[in-house]
């Protein structure tokens, strides 16, 4: 069955009309909802500790700040932008009490909502919009007058005006001018969690620490190593986007087609273990993995960060990386993406 997919004219932004839009958390993400929603004349107001250091920041954008509870207690629609592990609590001590009767509940993941560690009562009408990009560039993307596709997803519709809420919203944020793809909470969640667990961040990450370990172990050259599993591989991801996987095959040797074709490292045997990794998400098990950690103050996770962190190819990849001119100056450079003194605070509701 084809994808049911809506584009801007499929949606009515005049339904956030006099609605006001709670924006919880200022990270990633929530500066890119604000700014777009507000640049598409939607009243918003950004949720955030009274402590944090996004505060100023949002302020010097033009937007309204408030603490949570009190940008909760005034808002028809909230969007939780805040870590999955933090939303639970925000929703209990600052969104719960304060919500008004009938108020909207956003998400950009189905996380909390399909396992259940947020119920809201029946009379909201609650939704998600999650966007196929990083915040930085849904907000470029925006203000270059294009925009990045998205998946939306309605839990909840007691009134029966949920996906109207979700098109102009989705509309307004700039992402059905690329389409929005219709899913569910249990579908968005589960397969994103998947891609990054198996393929993404389990899986591409972890052979490249892998094939640098092969390869420096049998005596090469750790610089050498890094060029060939790790630097090459941006190129090879940059055609798959742009073609998919036959272009990028297509546009290598055909040694190197032939090595893809009779590799044995990916196998049935991998398919099984992805097949285990999809049923613990499918049963909340990695879930209530993660979030007991996170409840118990993430011992067993800065434990795994601090280790992977200090992989031997990280020891090497600095220095290279320092070699390619277009890095020079960028904030996302090595050095600073190793260190790990900022990310609990990257965590918390900013």
């Amino acid at each position: 069955m084809a994808a049911q997919i809506w584009y801007d004219n499929d949606a009515d932004l005049s339904v956030l009309d006099g609605k006001k839009v709670a924006i919880i958390g200022y990270g990633s993400q929530g500066h890119a909802h604000a700014l777009n929603l507000r640049d598409s004349g939607v009243d918003v107001v950004v949720g955030l500790r009274p402590t944090s250091k996004s505060v100023e920041y949002a302020k010097e954008q033009g937007l309204e700040v408030k603490s949570v509870a009190d940008a909760a207690a005034e808002a028809d629609i909230i969007m939780i932008l805040a870590p999955d592990q933090y939303q639970s609590t925000i929703w209990k001590n600052d969104i719960e009490p304060n919500i008004k009767e009938g108020a909207a509940l956003a998400f950009a993941h189905g996380f909390n909502i399909h396992y259940g560690y947020i119920k809201p009562s029946e009379d909201h009408p609650v939704f998600l919009i999650a966007p196929k990009g990083p915040g930085h560039t849904v907000r470029r993307e925006y203000t270059s007058g294009r925009g990045v596709p998205v998946v939306v997803a309605v839990e909840q519709d007691p009134r029966g005006d949920a996906w109207d809420i979700t098109l102009a919203y989705a509309k307004a944020l700039g992402s059905l001018r690329a389409g929005g793809i219709k899913t569910t909470f249990k579908e968005e969640t589960e397969t994103d969690l998947f891609g990054e667990q198996d393929v993404l961040m389990g899986g591409l990450n972890h052979l490249v620490e892998i094939g640098f370990e092969v390869l420096t172990e049998a005596g090469y050259q750790p610089e050498i190593a890094y060029f060939e599993v790790c630097h090459e591989l941006k190129l090879l991801v940059d055609l798959m986007n742009e073609g998919g996987l036959n272009k990028a095959r297509w546009s290598c040797s055909d040694t190197a087609q032939y090595g893809d074709y009779t590799s044995t490292v990916c196998d049935e045997q991998t398919k099984e273990h992805m097949r285990y990794q999809l049923k613990r998400i499918q049963d909340g098990s990695f879930a209530k993995e993660f979030m007991d950690d996170q409840a118990a103050g993430a011992p067993k996770f800065k434990e795994l960060q601090e280790k992977h962190s200090n992989a031997p190819i990280e020891q090497v990849g600095p220095k290279l990386r320092a070699m390619f001119s277009w890095n020079q100056g960028d904030p996302q450079d090595a050095d600073e993406a190793q260190s790990f003194n900022g990310k609990i605070a990257r965590t918390q509701v900013q």
